[in-house]
Formats: structure tokens, C-alpha cells, sequence
């Protein structure tokens, strides 16, 4: 049988064509049901604050960077949603006189506006090269940052910075989840050509490197709300994204749900998922079940319920 039409976009892929059993099971979840999704490869931490958090988010930085040296060297790819870590990073590297240049550190931003068939200036105003500069990097001290060589954002010529994954070991991949199930922007794809009965498969779907992505529609949508009031015709319809393969050679992906990127049942969609080795490319944060080394970081008061309520 065909699979269900999307209800937010027929002309695509995303979790409302899974089958509903799937989408019932993840909405019935409680908070404790949630914890005990965990399995070997698949690891859970939820947080009292948000203070406690985003600390935790802003040490996997630090921890990472504390393992490089000039023989070996490692680095921490980072998003850009959240935020939140980044200054506390700075802090961080300041008050504990972390020498990155010293240590060979690195960082990989994981993605970045496309326009006019380029990468986004930094002179953008939604450039995410800019605002991690801006909340981190410009505000460790000058003696202590990594050299510009070792920041890697994502570009046209993608050839640079997918190479850059093969000379210094990714420690960590930092993600947040957007409204599409998506970690960085690996969006499902269009309902079309081959692949209008099915999404790609998980195997089709991990081989794809650092490219240029045509955002899913719900992905302008949040992106207008989260970085410009609201305002569509803002949001750029694609971007430069870092790739599962890249994905893959991290050591591990640490996803953290502060709880204002995606919802209470988004949040418990992907990690029933996970646990349960359920990869559909629709969810393509589902295709971390195959990871060897996953942790979610959710922040409790975030969890809520899926229970119906009229505001």
C-alpha cells in the first residue's frame, strides 16, 4: 500500500506519513517512559534547569578540546539552535586559561545559509559563521582562541570542509532537533521521481555528504519564528548542511532539547525511534538508531505531554 500523504506538505516526505500506530505509541509516552527508552548505544540525560543544560551542552566542548594535542588533534562539530552553550563556552575557555591554539583545537559549524549559489556572508544577518563568532569565539581571549584555520564552516565547495573530518578526529557532533526531525539541516526529501511511493532508504540516506539542502517547509517555518518574528519570505529555502557520512565519523552525536526547537511529541517520536531501531529517512533523526554512540539531553520541564488542551 502507499504510504500516507504528508499533512503539512503533500509534495513531501515527513513524519505524518509514517504509520499511525507508531505516531500513537510516541504521543503515549510519559516522562519515566521516556528515560527508560535507553539501550546500549543510545543514552539518555534529562536536566532539572535549563541552566544545568546548557552547562552540560557548553562542557562537551570543553572536554573535547581538553583531548586534542598537536600530534592528535580534535575538535567538537556545534550547532546553531541552541545557542544558548556558546557564550558559557567562552567563559569557560577564559576561566580555565583553555590554550586552544596550544591544544590544536578545532570546531565545524554544522551548517549555513545558501544564497545566489553561495555560502551566506558572515555580513548576513542570519549567517551562523557570524553569530558563533559573535556568542564564542570573538570572546575568548585573543592568546587563547584557535587560529581561523582550524574554524570549518560549511561552503559552496564543500571538498574543504568534508576533508577537514579526515585529518582531525570529531569527538563530538552537537545537534538540536528542529520541528521536521532534523539534526543540522538534513530535511526529508520531496515526494517525487523515484522517490514518490518511498523515501530514500536509511543506507541511500546515510551516504549523503556535506551539501546543499531545499529546506522542508515546516523548516522555514520554525526558522522564521525562531530568527525572524515570524517572517517567511526571510528565511533562505536552502542551506549548506553537514552530512550523515560526516555524522557518521563522529564519535558520538549528542542532540539537546532545551524544549523551544521542536515539541513534547516530536521529542518522544525520535527517541522511540531510536530505541527501537525504527530508521525512516521521513524522520531522518531516526537514522541515528544505527549510530554506535547516541545521547539525548532533554531538559524536564520541556517533556510536557501530547494530552489535547483548548487555549
Amino acid at each position: 500500500m502507499s504510504r500516507p500523504l504528508s499533512t503539512i506538505a503533500p509534495g513531501w516526505w515527513d513524519y505524518t506519513t509514517l504509520e499511525p500506530d507508531i505516531l500513537r505509541d510516541a504521543a503515549a509516552l510519559t516522562a519515566t517512559d521516556l528515560e527508560q527508552l535507553a539501550r546500549p548505544g543510545f543514552h539518555i540525560q534529562l536536566f532539572d534547569t535549563l541552566e544545568e543544560l546548557y552547562v552540560a551542552e557548553a562542557l562537551e566542548y570543553i572536554n573535547a578540546w581538553r583531548q586534542s594535542t598537536s600530534d592528535n588533534p580534535v575538535g567538537i562539530c556545534g550547532p546553531i539552535g541552541p545557542t544558548e552553550q556558546l557564550p558559557l563556552v567562552a567563559r569557560l575557555v577564559n576561566d580555565l586559561d583553555l590554550n586552544l591554539a596550544q591544544l590544536d583545537a578545532h570546531f565545524w559549524g554544522m551548517d549555513e545559509w545558501f544564497l545566489d549559489g553561495r555560502e551566506a556572508p558572515e555580513e548576513h544577518p542570519l549567517s551562523f559563521a557570524r553569530a558563533d563568532k559573535e556568542l564564542c569565539f570573538n570572546r575568548i581571549r585573543p592568546e587563547l582562541v584557535m587560529p581561523e584555520a582550524n574554524l570549518h564552516f560549511p561552503a559552496a565547495d564543500t571538498q574543504r570542509y568534508e576533508e577537514s573530518y579526515n585529518g582531525v578526529r570529531c569527538a563530538v557532533m552537537q545537534g538540536g532537533q528542529g520541528e521536521i526531525k532534523h539534526w543540522a539541516f538534513n530535511d526529508p526529501l520531496r515526494r517525487e521521481g523515484k522517490y514518490f511511493d518511498a523515501p530514500p532508504s536509511p543506507a541511500e540516506y546515510r551516504e549523503l555528504g556535506t551539501r546543499v539542502v531545499e529546506l522542508h517547509p515546516l523548516t522555514l517555518i520554525q526558522n522564521a519564528r525562531t530568527s525572524g518574528g515570524g517572517n517567511i519570505p526571510l528565511v533562505p529555502t536552502h542551506a549548506l548542511t553537514v552530512g550523515p557520512r560526516q555524522t557518521w565519523q563522529a564519535e558520538k552525536v549528542s542532540i539537546w532539547h532545551p524544549g523551544h526547537h521542536d515539541n513534547p511529541f516530536g521529542m518522544r517520536l525520535t527517541a522511540l525511534m531510536i530505541s527501537k531501531g525504527v530508521a525512516d529517512s521521513s524522520v531522518p533523526m531516526s537514522l541515528l538508531a544505527d549510530h554506535p554512540n547516541v545521547q539525548f539531553n532533554y531538559y524536564r520541564g520541556a517533556i510536557g505531554t501530547c494530552d489535547t488542551e483548548m487555549h
